[in-house]
């Protein structure tokens, strides 16, 4: 019998590609996860893994096997879920990642009426990139998060989550004055940390219109952001929720470009009674928004 343990490391080994990044996301040393991996080719009777030096590559019996594994561990986590529906109070802990815009103006006022609609629940917030958000709902450190994409950086559909629209913005040109995309080749331009999502998507947006932007800041907060439009000291490409408040000497051109974030959660687990009750927050406080 295949141990789910192991099967559960082996889906974040073909996720996270290192031993090492397994062994800190789920708390375990890095030689507990080959000893693990190693235990469960034993039971497997087939290789799993092919080793050159300190890298592992997952053998093609391994990948079949993860995606089995995908499968077993909704399966469990619907078990569970249903399970939950059977007790007469929602109590718990129910861990709520969002990015820093949307804890502002879409979780706060979520918080509120799960706070009072569910007295017992346990509320957990944490302010995260959209794109470390995937991995924290598969690691089970987050129970539901908000995820994002732009038209410029679509996200590959991760078979461990699902995943239901929440919000569509519109993404803003900031400037000093109301020119179009391609008249700001020249400037110096403002942007997220690189290899986040709001960094790749500037430098794509200004790509599909024939430049690579010459990014001399970077900053995650859109506050942040505008104030250096606003100090003369580039442009740059915001969202909807980020433009507000907005300096009034900034001028804020909306392109054609679109931001959508998605409520995600562990497959198996939308019915929980308590990842159900934070969908319906949720969506609520974006709609009254």
């Amino acid at each position: 019998m295949l141990d789910i343990r192991k099967l559960r490391l082996l889906r974040e080994l073909a996720h996270r590609e290192t031993i090492a990044a397994v062994a800190d996301a789920l708390a375990y040393t890095p030689s507990a996860v080959s000893q693990q991996l190693t235990a469960l080719e034993r039971e497997a009777g087939v290789p799993l893994l092919e080793r050159t030096g300190r890298r592992v590559t997952l053998t093609p019996a391994a990948r079949m096997l993860v995606e089995h594994a995908e499968t077993i561990l909704a399966v469990l986590e619907q078990a569970a879920a249903e399970l939950a529906t059977t007790r007469a109070e929602l109590t718990g802990t129910l861990r709520i990642g969002a990015f820093p815009t949307a804890v502002r103006t879409i979780l706060s006022p979520a918080l509120v009426a799960l706070s009072r609609d569910h007295p017992g629940l346990e509320l957990m917030v944490t302010e995260l990139d959209p794109a470390t958000a995937p991995a924290a709902l598969r690691a089970e450190t987050l129970d539901v998060a908000l995820v994002q994409e732009y038209d410029y950086v679509p996200v590959e559909p991760d078979p461990a989550l699902d995943t239901e629209p929440l919000l569509e913005e519109i993404i803003y040109l900031a400037a000093l004055t109301a020119e179009p995309l391609a008249a700001h080749r020249a400037d110096s331009w403002i942007a997220g940390t690189p290899d986040t999502l709001c960094h790749t998507m500037t430098v794509r947006a200004c790509q599909a219109v024939g430049f690579t932007p010459r990014i001399r800041h970077h900053a995650d907060d859109f506050g942040t952001v505008l104030a250096l439009v606003a100090a003369g000291q580039g442009v740059a490409l915001v969202p909807e929720l980020g433009a507000l408040p907005c300096p009034p000497q900034v001028t804020l051109t909306p392109l054609a470009t679109r931001r959508r974030t998605r409520l995600a959660y562990r497959r198996g687990t939308g019915n929980h009674p308590a990842v159900r009750a934070a969908r319906s927050a949720l969506v609520a406080a974006t709609a009254q928004r």
